[in-house]
């Protein structure tokens, strides 16, 4: 008898459709939950692989006291200036790329029957993260609705979040690459963790 295959699942929505609250929920049904976002933390904290790279490419100023890449001095230089963004890319996506292939691959030899890749820029990557997941599931909400939760949440002005939304890909352009879609509107929490469970369901959980 065949061992049951793992299922991998790319996870992304934009800032504030609740992507980080549906993967808890996710990881409380039983998937294995690996997150983009905590390993390019880790390959730019303390001792991160991508820390020699960063200092050869763009000077030993770029690492602080503590040894982590200097994430707001990084960010100053990269805001506005696309070759200092790509230059950045390069070191990281492919570290991150084969971190999470480690993790996903290890996940699936502990017989885990779901590993779910939450990918924020899961779309804005193009083909990239296509060929690592077995379908996608976007996390989706009204474009008011994400502004709402994120002032709320983070004090920023309403201009401020309008501008990170227009930095990332439209709610049609997620829709098109999207296998499952999941209307984060209006929901309480219990009324989510229900629609998350049939989600889980489809997948096997």
């Amino acid at each position: 008898m065949n061992a049951p295959t793992t299922l991998r699942i790319g996870l992304t929505g934009g800032i504030g459709s609740g992507k980080s609250t549906v993967s808890a929920m996710l990881s409380s049904l039983g998937a294995v939950v690996i997150d983009a976002d905590a390993i390019s933390r880790q390959l730019t904290a303390p001792g991160g692989a991508a820390l020699p790279s960063i200092a050869q490419t763009f000077g030993s100023q770029m690492i602080d006291p503590h040894g982590a890449m200097d994430r707001q001095a990084m960010r100053a230089l990269v805001f506005g200036n696309p070759n200092a963004r790509q230059q950045l890319e390069a070191i990281i996506h492919p570290l991150v790329t084969q971190t999470i292939r480690q993790q996903a691959q290890a996940a699936a030899e502990a017989g885990a029957r779901v590993v779910v890749l939450d990918i924020p820029l899961l779309v804005e990557a193009g083909d990239r993260w296509r060929k690592e997941v077995d379908k996608v599931l976007v996390v989706d909400c009204s474009t008011e609705t994400q502004i709402a939760r994120v002032m709320q949440r983070s004090g920023l002005q309403r201009e401020e979040v309008q501008r990170i939304i227009d930095q990332q890909a439209s709610r049609a352009q997620r829709a098109q690459v999207a296998d499952v879609i999941l209307l984060n509107e209006g929901l309480d929490m219990s009324a989510l963790q229900a629609e998350v469970k049939k989600v889980a369901r489809q997948f096997g959980l």
